[in-house]
């Protein structure tokens, strides 16, 4: 998510590394660590986990940076390759987002993070449909607390249930239903106005252009 980063101070954004096909498209990109295991950015990411009792695959890593302030790592895990984000928002069965954080960050920024990455990714008559249930994804956020550096924060979809998430594999608050809802935050990662363009090419398996 797009939290502050003291952007007086780190003024443009630089390259970053993406995923294709399993191999790095530029530099020294994600490396194969072993047998299920990707190494990038120096953390080591499964290459297929289950959710929801479904096995998903790594489609793609990215990072959130601007100049060499990087605030979080994050991966996307879905049911089958998708190079488009119009791909793995339709795409069904469970997915998850994955973030790895690299410093603290208060809840009130991730709060505010996560609105306006989904109302700048949302059609405004699809936007009045979730108002109850961002709030309640909000509410969540401020109870959790702060997010620190190298907390896991995992977004899961169970599709009988809705977005999952947990920060260290604990679960917070309860599902918030609605395939619509996880829908439109892939799409802050992901689509037309993501937190990142870099990383949305990252976690797309595309090249970092």
């Amino acid at each position: 998510m797009a939290f502050a980063m003291n952007v007086d101070r780190r003024t443009c954004l630089r390259g970053l590394l993406a995923l294709a096909g399993g191999a790095a498209v530029a530099g020294a990109g994600p490396a194969l660590a072993a047998e299920g295991r990707l190494v990038y950015e120096g953390q080591v990411f499964d290459t297929r986990l289950r959710v929801a009792g479904v096995e998903l695959r790594l489609n793609g890593t990215g990072v959130r940076q601007v100049a060499w302030f990087k605030g979080y790592l994050a991966a996307l895990y879905l049911v089958s390759p998708a190079s488009t984000a119009a791909q793995a928002v339709a795409m069904g069965g469970p997915k998850r987002i994955q973030m790895r954080m690299l410093h603290d960050v208060p809840a009130a920024e991730f709060s505010k993070a996560m609105r306006k990455g989904i109302a700048r990714n949302t059609p405004a008559p699809a936007l009045g449909s979730l108002g109850e249930r961002i709030e309640r994804f909000s509410r969540q956020i401020d109870a959790a607390g702060a997010v620190r550096d190298k907390d896991v924060v995992d977004l899961d979809l169970d599709p009988s249930r809705g977005l999952v998430w947990s920060i260290n594999g604990r679960p917070r608050g309860d599902p918030i239903p609605g395939e619509d809802f996880y829908a439109a935050l892939l799409r802050s990662f992901v689509g037309e106005v993501p937190y990142d363009k870099r990383m949305r090419a990252g976690l797309l398996g595309q090249a970092a252009g």
